[in-house]
């Protein structure tokens, strides 16, 4: 399995407490949000002090389509920790090269062509999806083989954490079941992270400021001083809708003898 899905299963399960005198064994990764490095392939600095605070590295194209000997030099150069590729097209010979030098997972959008995406069951497999999308659209998701989903939508330099964003990230909690990683500013403060963590946020997707060494190590401190959150119980968090069974139509149905009194 994925190191960064298997990651996200603990940090969604419970620990339960043991009948007896025995003490309860803390789950140490519940309810610890996920950070995840975005970083251009080929950035100028050293990867593994641009990362340094990270629990995995997503590695997008930049400016050049990457070749596969790039992605294998970049990947040399990561500190050991799960990292992935953006399949941002439908050559599937970039994923192929990528599976074989160790990509711990893939993150893909929706018009990636299906055959295209690794069936390996040691890659993860990310599905990118648009905010913006059909509610019935995005519950199908739940029933599609991936692992987990990113929000498509990327926050800018004045796109700050407003109350009206937050509703839209807790929906989309409310309708996918699956671990679900948010995108957020480097800089995003200790109350911001906190609400994304309320929100119901697996993980965060940050986009590395190569010319800010260590913002990622601060946003680690930040990360860590975050009260612990109980793991997002997908079960409760799913939206209750009407249902209409036969006691309701019995009970809303008039009775026939009162009917026949009614007209005698």
């Amino acid at each position: 399995m994925s190191r960064l899905i298997d990651e996200f299963l603990k940090a969604t399960q419970s620990t339960s407490q043991p009948m007896g005198f025995r003490a309860a064994r803390p789950a140490a990764a519940a309810g610890r949000i996920t950070l995840i490095a975005d970083l251009k392939i080929g950035a100028a600095g050293n990867p593994v002090d641009l990362t340094e605070g990270a629990d995995a590295v997503l590695l997008r194209p930049g400016n050049s389509r990457p070749t596969p000997k790039t992605i294998q030099a970049m990947a040399d150069n990561l500190p050991d920790i799960p990292w992935g590729v953006y399949l941002e097209d439908n050559g599937d010979r970039k994923t192929a090269s990528s599976v074989e030098a160790g990509c711990d997972f893939i993150i893909f959008p929706a018009s990636v062509r299906v055959s295209n995406t690794p069936q390996e069951e040691k890659v993860g497999r990310i599905l990118q999806v648009e905010s913006s999308m059909d509610d019935g659209l995005l519950r199908a998701v739940n029933d599609l083989p991936v692992d987990a989903v990113l929000i498509a939508d990327t926050p800018g330099e004045d796109d700050l954490l407003v109350w009206h964003r937050l509703m839209i990230f807790r929906h989309l909690a409310y309708l996918i079941s699956k671990p679900l990683i948010l995108p957020a500013p480097a800089d995003i403060g200790k109350e911001e992270l906190n609400a994304l963590c309320e929100a119901g946020a697996d993980g965060i997707l940050v986009e590395v400021n190569t010319g800010r060494t260590g913002g990622l190590k601060e946003l680690r401190r930040v990360i860590d001083k975050l009260p612990p959150h109980s793991p997002r119980n997908r079960d409760k968090m799913r939206p209750l809708l009407p249902r209409v069974g036969v006691e309701n139509n019995a009970a809303a149905a008039p009775d026939e003898e009162e009917e026949e009194e009614e007209y005698e």
